[in-house]
């Protein structure tokens, strides 16, 4: 089967809370640490890069306060931050992407490096230093503009089009139940919106092009939520929604019941199940997602469903590569989670550290001692002290010239 990991490595520096970080991904990987150690802020800079290709770069800064809020607040006053992002495409082809953002007065800023290499078939690539592009495997190749990602103007091309739709395909997920129950408008539902605010075009385009999916779906729901038996898309004039058919005592048919009539729970449970399989199985007409990001799926979950919920993160992971943050010891005790995919995350005056667990954890855990929710609930989930010594200066973002 094949390995469903697009990003491999992810190098971050000066994000947010994250002054340094270097970690390897799995096809499945937990964050996990208590809230506000900066898990969050790691999903965020993933998809900072893809609404900064889908959208634009400035828009993207913006929508999180501008360059200023983004990078790292600190003593030494970084005016940057970058990060270098090693994937492996559905084709098979590897490569790395990377980028160094800096600030300027005003709240101004600019692309200072970027680089994308594709490694096979002879290798493709470019690199763009202020402004200017220094190195390109391409006879024809597009402007620089300092103020935007070059890989956005490159995407015209075939030699990098499969990255830009790659990482522009991402998708980060802080589902809302009201959203979910408003009535919605009606949108072509190829892709499930962050908040949810469109599962009931998604739903309905996936019951269309691939109903074993949604039957899925649907079959999950009912084991988080006994007696739920079908979910369907309903038109109400120029609006829709969603009506779910669930067990009632004492009738021998289930009952109809719209969104705005279902529990928070239920809906954010429907939204997670389809921002997990909503790229079917990766093949035909469904929608490629290498990677789908989810923040505490277990909220407004009953913790007896958290054996259900793990079950789907796993199925998904065969198909699409899933990221979950999470400080729930109920999702974390499953014996077949291995020390793989697990990222512990802690916080020390305000800067973040990420890092696979230390040997005492991965011991604890290999000799089945404790589960990851066991080691968690003793505050025993832990980085390897080497997560904690890396400094930015450590860091190579880029393959030549970095600063």
């Amino acid at each position: 089967m094949r390995d469903s990991t697009f990003l491999r490595r992810v190098v971050l520096k000066n994000y947010k809370s994250i002054a340094a970080c270097d970690v390897q991904l799995g096809p499945l990987t937990f964050l996990v640490g208590p809230n506000g150690a900066g898990k969050s802020n790691f999903l965020d800079a993933l998809r900072f890069v893809a609404d900064a290709l889908r959208t634009s770069l400035d828009h993207a800064l913006r929508d999180r306060g501008g360059i200023n809020d983004v990078r790292r607040r600190s003593g030494g006053h970084p005016t940057h931050f970058g990060m270098r992002l090693n994937f492996t495409l559905r084709s098979g082809e590897s490569g790395h992407y990377a980028f160094r953002i800096g600030s300027q007065r005003g709240g101004g800023y600019e692309v200072q490096q970027e680089e994308c290499f594709v490694y096979e078939l002879g290798g493709h690539h470019f690199r763009v230093e202020n402004g200017s592009l220094t190195s390109v495997s391409i006879k024809t190749a597009p402007a620089v503009s300092s103020d935007r990602l070059y890989l956005v103007n490159a995407s015209g091309l075939p030699e990098f089009r499969p990255v830009y739709d790659a990482f522009s395909n991402m998708g980060f997920y802080s589902l809302n139940p009201d959203r979910i129950r408003d009535l919605q408008p009606p949108d072509s539902g190829r892709l499930l919106a962050r908040d949810g605010s469109n599962l009931a075009s998604v739903l309905a385009q996936l019951e269309a092009r691939n109903p074993a999916t949604k039957q899925r779906i649907e079959e999950y729901l009912g084991k988080i939520v006994p007696g739920i038996r079908r979910v369907e898309h309903r038109v109400l004039g120029p609006k829709e929604t969603l009506e779910f058919g669930q067990d009632v005592a004492g009738s021998e048919f289930p009952w109809r019941f719209l969104a705005a009539n279902m529990s928070d729970g239920t809906l954010r449970a429907l939204g997670i199940l389809v921002a997990l399989l909503q790229s079917g199985n990766g093949t035909g007409a469904d929608p490629y997602v290498p990677l789908v990001g989810i923040e505490e799926p277990e909220l407004a979950l009953h913790p007896a469903a958290a054996g259900v919920l793990i079950d789907s993160l796993r199925d998904a992971s065969r198909n699409t590569q899933v990221l979950v943050t999470s400080h729930s010891p109920d999702l974390l005790d499953n014996p077949q989670l291995n020390t793989d995919a697990i990222l512990a995350v802690v916080a020390d005056a305000g800067t973040t550290t990420i890092g696979s667990l230390d040997e005492a954890g991965k011991s604890a855990m290999r000799d089945r001692l404790y589960t990851a929710g066991e080691l968690l609930r003793l505050n025993q989930l832990a980085p390897d002290p080497a997560a904690k010594e890396l400094s930015g200066r450590q860091l190579r973002l880029f393959d030549k010239g970095d600063a």
